[in-house]
């Protein structure tokens, strides 16, 4: 917890992910046998680095983000969005900027309800009607402190609720990276036959060219991929389960079956589940999972690759929540998975 905490509230969105990638690396030097990191920003910590297959456990540690675009000569900041997000959900936020010097503090501006005219009163916000206040005298104080370019998070800290519920910012997809993590953690006491490589990857929230994951499934050629991502829960007021399927906080872990997945992973997967009595739902993608998975099983000449998800309510907002216990699940479900590979397994669907 005290990790994950700590992983929660270092500002990373994607193109700036260094905080968390170094602290996830430091967690890893604890009990792998070799952690690196590569160009594209990605962390490896490896166990077992001979074993065969060789296996890719793959979570993304970028998060949604906001950056710097212009400074006015009254020392308003105006910006652009680092990934999806519903511009609703920004309005009165504070925030945290990465400037050179480090963080400063600011607020997300907007003209105030009472000056508002008749017409615009039920509209909804948009981004180019919304500034950050550092709280700057003029453009050249601003300007002081502040580059264009610079990247911002909502400062939005870590909240343990009851019933093991956690809500923060950030949750996609650093709860990714902390279970491939620990499921690296968890084979390292207990040594697979699989050689396993646990990433975190980077840029997944923008997909510049399939983001860190293909370039990071290229160099390291594995056999075998394991995917680790957030999906959306079902379970709140108004959520459609026709479309998207029943996927609960506590309900355990999304396996997930489509295009993307590898048939005999996907069954591996829900025996072992269905075996160690491990919950779980099953999520439908009958095109792009919008994952790394779609980069990385693609990537050289094809790799096995799964995608296993945390069910999480109010996706790509300040207060993104899951269950703790969905999270020691899927990580429990990849490393009991990992034990049962062999050499010899094949995964040429038939």
């Amino acid at each position: 917890m005290e990790f994950f905490e700590r992983l929660l509230s270092l500002p990373g969105p994607s193109g700036h992910e260094v905080l968390p990638a170094r602290a996830w690396r430091e967690e890893a030097e604890g009990f792998a046998d070799r952690v690196w990191a590569d160009v594209a920003g990605n962390s490896y910590a490896e166990v077992n680095p001979t074993g065969r297959p060789r296996v890719m456990l793959a979570g993304h540690i970028d998060e949604i983000g906001l950056m710097i675009n212009h400074i006015d000569d009254d020392g308003f900041l105006y910006f652009s969005t680092i990934g999806g997000w519903d511009p609703e959900v920004l309005v009165g936020q504070r925030v945290e900027i990465l400037t050179r010097d480090g963080s400063i503090p600011g607020v997300i501006g907007k003209k105030a309800i009472h000056l508002l005219e008749k017409e615009n009163l039920e509209k909804i916000s948009k981004v180019k009607d919304l500034w950050l206040d550092i709280g700057a005298k003029d453009g050249a104080d601003a300007r002081g402190r502040v580059r264009v370019g610079d990247a911002a998070v909502l400062a939005a800290t870590f909240l343990q609720l009851p019933n093991g519920r956690l809500a923060s910012r950030s949750i996609d997809n650093r709860v990714g990276a902390l279970v491939v993590l620990e499921a690296l953690r968890a084979l390292a006491s207990e040594r697979p036959s699989a050689g396993v490589v646990a990433v975190a990857t980077t840029q997944e929230e923008i997909g510049v060219g399939g983001g860190g994951a293909g370039p990071g499934a290229f160099g390291l050629d594995p056999q075998v991929a394991f995917v680790v991502d957030v999906t959306h829960a079902t379970d709140y007021p108004g959520a459609e389960r026709k479309g998207h399927g029943d996927h609960r906080l506590g309900g355990g872990p999304a396996i997930c079956r489509g295009s993307a997945v590898n048939g005999v992973l996907f069954e591996r997967l829900i025996e072992v589940a269905e075996g160690a009595k491990i919950p779980h739902s099953i999520e439908a993608a009958p095109g792009r999972t919008r994952t790394d998975a779609d980069s990385i099983v693609m990537a050289r000449a094809g790799i096995a690759t799964a995608l296993v998800s945390v069910p999480n309510r109010y996706m790509h907002s300040p207060n993104e929540m899951v269950a703790l216990e969905d999270v020691r699940h899927a990580a429990l479900l990849l490393a009991a998975t990992i034990r049962t590979l062999s050499a010899d397994d094949e995964f040429v669907p038939s």
